[in-house]
């Protein structure tokens, strides 16, 4: 029976940079099921997350916001959300998964959540039938010290839920990817009658990185391009899933990762591109992304014009006749760009970069004004159609664009708000906040864990 509405299926990796993918330029991680699926799609090249790390990035996809708009710039002065934190993604954001839930899509996520581990902000809250996976970053549980350095922290365990409940704690992180695998071959053969939304949110290639023995031995990047084949694994088997059920064709699938690579000697790369994760250089925040469709994405399409993660939860309510959410959103539909309609450019006259709750530096068209890095004020203008890398800065050549972008700066902040210069941004909303928070877990030295002690110190 064919639908008329799209399944869709969300891919998100963890710290994947621009670099680390056959179709993106690596040479040295084998990813033929994810070149397979842009040859078949569109592959973006100008393609940003709202944010150069975990949190505040899926925040934004999930919602069409910038993280400051829905609160998510900084949690209690943290750059994302840890175990048994007060805040976490209000309940009355809408997200993805709640827009297709109304809709009368299936929705399930499996993998990382990251948005909240208290009840009120789990997936299950914010528009998922199903949940299965850990609720934040996977170096969050009861993990080995670093050598050289005071004992590190340690949280409590780490939690592997099944919709709002802990069924495993420290879990084999050996076998997760198979796990997460085997659940979106479940969903997706259950709910193959009607439309669906799979959200499938990767462990890899965050710290510290566990995969299974066969993507070690084939690896010639050690482990990280073990992790990076991993993901390439589960791309073939979700892609194998759909031609088997007759869905192909009637199947959105979305890949892209939450932040740049990490990038520093341990295997990643983020290509041509300056900057690492948690930066708001090119290299944290541009990404790699593909979307196929077949019969409507032009198969193995280059898509150059500017575009977001945000920008997937109003293109999304376009193709399936949704309303947006009244509250105020920043993404934009790009299904002309999706389409590879003649003419179609990106929506978008300005895109900023913000680190925490600092405003940092702004892209419009080809240019993109630097402000400040954390705590050092800085003033270059880059011009990333001729440099990408962002090393020749022409702000004493261009003067004129320095102005016209300063300008947008200025409205910026006084919508969004800016930190670093005490603006407060008259359209942000408040972050969901429960008075008396708990841990998930709790240690129990007598409780027959699978793993007690993650034997690796490597920490994201």
């Amino acid at each position: 029976m064919k639908q008329s509405r799209p399944n869709i299926i969300l891919i998100n990796c963890d710290d994947l940079g621009y670099g680390d993918l056959g179709c993106y330029g690596s040479s040295v991680n084998k990813t033929p099921a994810v070149d397979r699926l842009a040859a078949e799609g569109v592959r973006f090249t100008d393609f940003y997350m709202g944010s150069p790390v975990c949190s505040p990035s899926r925040g934004a996809m999930l919602t069409g916001c910038y993280p400051r708009r829905i609160g998510f710039g900084s949690f209690a002065g943290q750059w994302v959300l840890f175990p048994g934190q007060a805040q976490g993604l209000n309940p009355e954001e809408t997200t993805i998964a709640g827009l297709l839930k109304q809709a009368g899509y299936a929705t399930m996520l499996v993998g990382k959540w990251h948005c909240g581990d208290q009840q009120e902000f789990l997936p299950t809250r914010h528009g998922f039938d199903r949940y299965y996976g850990l609720p934040f970053s996977n170096d969050m549980g009861r993990q080995a010290s670093r050598p050289g350095r005071p004992p590190r922290r340690q949280w409590p365990p780490l939690p592997l839920l099944a919709d709002e409940d802990v069924i495993e704690e420290q879990p084999d992180q050996t076998s997760l990817t198979e796990r997460y695998v085997e659940q979106c071959v479940r969903f997706m053969r259950e709910k193959r009658r009607q439309p669906f939304f799979l959200y499938f949110a990767h462990m890899h290639v965050h710290l510290p990185h566990y995969t299974p023995d066969r993507f070690l031995r084939q690896s010639e990047n050690g482990a990280y391009g073990a992790a990076v084949e991993c993901i390439d694994w589960a791309m073939a088997v979700i892609l194998d899933e759909l031609e088997r059920l007759g869905l192909k064709d009637n199947t959105i699938v979305m890949f892209t990762s939450d932040n740049g690579s990490r990038a520093r000697g341990e295997g990643g790369s983020n290509g041509p591109l300056r900057g690492t994760k948690g930066t708001t250089w090119e290299g944290g925040m541009r990404v790699p992304c593909i979307v196929r469709w077949p019969g409507r994405v032009p198969a193995g399409s280059i898509c150059s014009e500017l575009t977001s993660a945000m920008d997937f939860l109003p293109t999304i309510a376009h193709i399936t006749d949704q309303s947006l959410p009244d509250n105020t959103i920043d993404g934009r539909n790009v299904i002309p760009l999706w389409l590879g309609q003649a003419e179609a450019a990106s929506p978008h006259g300005a895109f900023f970069y913000y680190h925490m709750d600092n405003l940092e530096a702004v892209r419009s068209g080809p240019w993109k004004l630097h402000l400040r890095k954390q705590d050092e004020i800085v003033s270059a203008l880059y011009n990333l159609t001729d440099d990408m890398g962002e090393t020749n800065d022409v702000l004493a050549d261009h003067p004129d664009v320095a102005s016209r972008l300063q300008k947008l700066i200025d409205a910026c902040r006084t919508e969004l708000g800016d930190a670093a210069v005490r603006a407060p941004g008259t359209g942000c909303r408040v972050v969901g906040e429960v008075a008396n928070p708990v841990p998930l877990t709790q240690y129990d030295p007598d409780h027959p864990y699978i793993v007690a002690m993650y034997d690796k110190y490597d920490a994201g």
